[in-house]
């Protein structure tokens, strides 16, 4: 897969336009043996065409500079992931952190001032403190925590101090502090600013993973020029065990083809980290599925953890990729016993329609079966409990932390045998 700014896998856009770091892709088209083939994939959320917040190559630098002469306002993790995914497009048709008026209407009722469905408030907090140096209005520069990097410049509109019990129990369903979600919007800044990002840097992501990090453009220029318009994207924020393996067989089956898009972001202590799920994925792939019918790829979101919620928000940016499907399996996005196994599939039956183009591709829980002789579900399998193997990925890691042996129901060997290499350097 070819960077931005380059013609990519032999794209031509006669109908549309796709300025490199720039505002807009559309209209995508694959050449032929001299023919043009209009792409039949899902449209953009809430748009016809993908909105990058990333200010153009040629105009970065002069605007980084000017940034530098701005007030500098330190970001933690979740926001630095925020403008990553609003300069790679992945939040299209957003165009920057969410004011109070959007906030209100996305956490109680799912839906933007104007009207644009949107399951989960993208926002900037700050302390009061910073937020007192800062006026409406006014220009500032977003700089990484972290590492000192200027992330982005936010043209303050507005800033207000959430509620933030009313966000945790419309987002997480809980104000549960040991609710990793509910924990970490509890810890952010108590004011949150509002308004236009222009996004000067994408992050660690593209230099870091290569061509896994994939933007929306590309990957829709690789399904066009593969033929794919119907394609299921696999979310996982760990190594793919055997049914996971077996939910993107089902969507294999069924579609076109299927877009693995793991989690780069920050996430929980004791995750696997994407370097190593990266190999052991591409491990499955290699041995286990036809080859052209699978694309690996990560994206830099951090994950919230939110259930129900965020399998929506898992769909609207899948819809910006190109997704026509998001596969859903048992508690998605989940964590610990806060959501039913089946309350991210639910959801997607609460929304009005038009709200989303993307839809769920529902799996029943999977299992491996000893009767069956082979990965099935409870609507395949006619056996008892007593015959079912449950695979989870916390059994997973805590075998691997352990020592112990992960058998074929399990996992693939050559997808343990990369695991096991982790764990041994953790354990050495």
């Amino acid at each position: 897969m070819k960077r931005s700014g380059e013609d990519p896998s032999g794209m031509v856009k006669p109908s549309g336009k796709f300025e490199e770091g720039g505002r807009a892709f559309r209209g995508l088209a694959l050449k032929e043996e001299g023919e043009i083939h209009m792409s039949k994939l899902v449209p953009p959320h809430g748009s016809d065409e993908v909105i990058s917040l990333l200010v153009p190559e040629a105009e970065r630098a002069a605007m980084l500079e000017h940034a530098r002469t701005l007030k500098q306002v330190r970001i933690g993790s979740r926001a630095v992931s925020d403008v990553s995914m609003f300069a790679m497009g992945a939040y299209s048709p957003l165009e920057g952190f969410m004011n109070e008026a959007d906030w209100r209407g996305v956490c109680a009722d799912m839906k933007m001032e104007n009207g644009l469905f949107w399951p989960i408030p993208i926002t900037c907090p700050v302390t009061t403190e910073v937020a007192d140096t800062v006026a409406e209005g006014e220009e500032v520069a977003l700089v990484n925590e972290e590492n000192g990097e200027i992330m982005a410049i936010l043209d303050v509109t507005e800033k207000y101090s959430p509620d933030k019990a009313f966000e945790c129990q419309h987002v997480y369903r809980t104000t549960e502090m040991e609710h990793p979600g509910v924990q970490a919007t509890m810890e952010l800044g108590d004011v949150y600013l509002a308004g236009r990002v222009k996004a000067l840097s994408e992050g660690e992501y593209a230099e870091k993973y290569g061509e896994l990090f994939m933007r929306p453009a590309e990957s829709r220029a690789e399904f066009a020029k593969r033929g794919w318009s119907k394609v299921a994207a696999f979310q996982t924020r760990n190594p793919m065990h055997r049914s996971h393996e077996h939910l993107a067989k089902i969507a294999v089956e069924t579609l076109d083809g299927v877009f693995i898009h793991q989690v780069l972001g920050k996430l929980k202590p004791g995750d696997i980290p994407a370097e190593v799920r990266t190999r052991a994925i591409q491990a499955m792939i290699d041995n286990y599925f036809v080859p052209g019918t699978v694309i690996q790829a990560g994206y830099p979101i951090e994950m919230r953890y939110a259930g129900p919620r965020e399998a929506l928000l898992h769909a609207v940016i899948r819809q910006n990729f190109g997704c026509s499907h998001l596969i859903v399996g048992r508690d998605h996005a989940g964590v610990g016993d806060y959501y039913g196994p089946f309350d991210a599939q639910d959801i997607f039956d609460e929304l009005w329609e038009g709200a989303l183009v993307t839809q769920p591709l529902k799996i029943d829980i999977t299992f491996y079966c000893r009767k069956c002789d082979g990965m099935a579900t409870a609507k395949t399998c006619p056996h008892g409990k007593e015959d079912r193997i449950t695979i989870s990925g916390t059994e997973q890691r805590r075998r691997l932390a352990a020592g112990e042996d992960i058998p074929p129901e399990f996992s693939r060997p050559e997808v343990v045998k990369v695991l096991q290499e982790y764990y041994a350097t953790l354990n050495g």
